[in-house]
């Protein structure tokens, strides 16, 4: 059996961290290969062996049957093998046409002709329905498109080899339906793709085969239409993992945050955030639902602080917060579990232990007179690395930026209910993140809510809403249209009120 891409025996170290341990991967012509493994399990590591970024210690990389050389992301792209990164290598002040054709510039006499790669864009985009606008700045366009720009990155290089490491993690339950299309699409055109990720149901709905990696080492390849969903996960995890979330009925007490007609104005004519009132209660978790760009990133911004508020008022425990810096309503109690890992919650060149004292290293336990306390830093950051599991090559000196993603969240997540906040504004809080990290952090979520604080959650995940909530507030076009009992309503009716064919009572236009 001739396979197109065989990874034989890859070894590669970071220090004495082994991220893989003798991995062998064998991927067939036209199949998708899943690799599936927990957040820090090597997945992307070898991934990037693969694709140049990394060099291997040991081992060696055949592709269709010759053994191959690939010093650099160059000679992966020569070979036809592409990539589209986890977070996304895209430059923010490009736009849309510029990014994907970076590095393939068809140039005459100097000058930069971009006619013919507009218009082999355009056809790629019409191809596989992507709708993008050729002329949009990448810092404008959403999360859900600047992947679609990954995508067509790859395909406008022709690529045969299609890597994706964990797509789906930041799109909402349509685009990620549209991607699988996509991925099957590609695959009927002969291509071969290699999906990184740790979502069963999107293995069990696209891929033909999947090899599992753990820790570092491979485990085993099975075939995907054989093998049940518990027993990827326990070949996963090494253990058995509980999918449904276990919680004692709710006894809400007096409200922690009070919300009252709150307006954004946005830069076009209709309003981000339209005159939005609600509370959360003690001892709740009230989720937001809707379809990414209805308001609810505005709405946590205009609540934490990131953005001002046009209109409206915001109470943390009958205190008016509304006016105070971001700092004082920590102080006051609010935790925030941002959306944008990257952008909000971590200082990337920053290590694991000054992230984790980001919100308290002014204090007296760990500053005097100014100068910190490095000694109160790092046992502080070892309690939580032992507390929240937090895994990286280096413990509390890693550099936060080669964390996985799972464990960076981990460490926001420390960081954040470490301070035994009054209220967490949790936002996608799962987001790319294994099926251990996230019982993991619906249980952190649910003490929370058991210990008397009150849980606001925005979430995407269907699931996610209909499991944890103890009540759903429905967001569509930057208002309330449904205040739901997650007990007495179905999935199929939430995706009516999220995509505006309904309003709940109360809430008639």
């Amino acid at each position: 059996m001739e396979y197109v891409i065989e990874m034989n025996h890859i070894t590669k170290k970071f220090g004495a961290f082994k991220a893989n341990d003798d991995i062998t991967l064998q991927v067939k012509k036209g199949e998708i290969h899943a690799l599936l493994g927990e957040n820090g399990a090597g997945k992307s590591t070898l991934m990037s062996v693969l694709f140049g970024l990394y060099q291997p210690e040991e081992g060696q990389i055949k592709m269709n049957g010759q053994e191959v050389k690939i010093n650099n992301p160059n000679d992966a792209n020569m070979l036809g093998i592409g990539m589209v990164h986890q977070h996304f290598k895209l430059v923010h002040n490009f736009t849309v046409l510029e990014s994907i054709v970076l590095g393939h510039e068809t140039v005459k006499n100097g000058v930069l002709k971009m006619e013919d790669a507009r218009k082999k864009v355009m056809e790629l985009s019409e191809k596989y329905k992507f709708k993008i606008d050729p002329d949009a700045y990448i810092s404008d366009i959403t999360v859900g498109m600047q992947q679609r720009v990954e995508i067509l990155k790859m395909l406008y290089c022709d690529n045969e080899v299609l890597i994706f490491d964990e797509p789906t993690a930041v799109l909402t339950p349509q685009e990620v339906n549209e991607l699988m299309k996509v991925m099957l699409q590609l695959v009927q055109e002969g291509k071969s793709i290699i999906f990184i990720t740790h979502k069963l149901n999107e293995i069990k709905a696209v891929a033909n085969r999947c090899s599992v990696l753990r820790k570092g080492k491979y485990i085993g390849t099975i075939d995907v239409a054989q093998t049940s969903k518990e027993e990827m996960s326990e070949m996963m995890v090494g253990r058995k993992v509980n999918f449904v979330i276990d919680k004692k009925e709710m006894n809400p007490g007096e409200p922690v945050l009070e919300v009252k007609n709150m307006t954004i104005h946005s830069k076009n004519k209709k309003d981000s955030v339209k005159n939005v009132s609600f509370s959360v209660r003690k001892g709740e978790i009230l989720t937001i639902a809707g379809i990414d760009g209805n308001g609810q990133s505005e709405l946590v911004y205009g609540i934490t602080g990131l953005m001002p508020i046009d209109e409206g008022e915001i109470f943390l425990n009958q205190k008016n917060i509304t006016k105070e810096s971001i700092r004082q309503k920590c102080l006051d109690g609010l935790a925030h579990i941002p959306e944008d890992r990257h952008k909000d919650g971590l200082v990337l060149d920053y290590t694991l232990q000054e992230n984790l004292v980001l919100q308290t290293y002014y204090t007296k336990e760990f500053q005097n007179r100014g100068f910190l306390k490095f000694d109160a830093i790092g046992q502080y950051a070892k309690k939580l690395i032992e507390q929240f599991d937090i895994r990286s090559a280096q413990g509390e000196d890693s550099m936060v930026r080669g964390m996985s993603g799972g464990n960076q969240q981990k460490a926001i997540i420390a960081r954040e209910l470490d301070r035994n906040p009054e209220i967490v504004i949790a936002v996608q809080p799962v987001r790319g993140l294994d099926v251990g990290a996230i019982e993991y952090i619906h249980k952190q979520l649910i003490a929370q809510r058991d210990s008397g604080k009150a849980v606001l959650l925005v979430s995407l995940e269907l699931d996610e809403v209909m499991n944890v909530s103890d009540r759903i507030l429905v967001m569509y076009e930057g208002e309330i249209v449904a205040d739901l009992n997650p007990k007495n309503t179905t999935v199929e009716e939430l995706g009516l009120y999220m995509a505006g064919a309904k309003r709940g009572v109360g809430y008639e236009a």
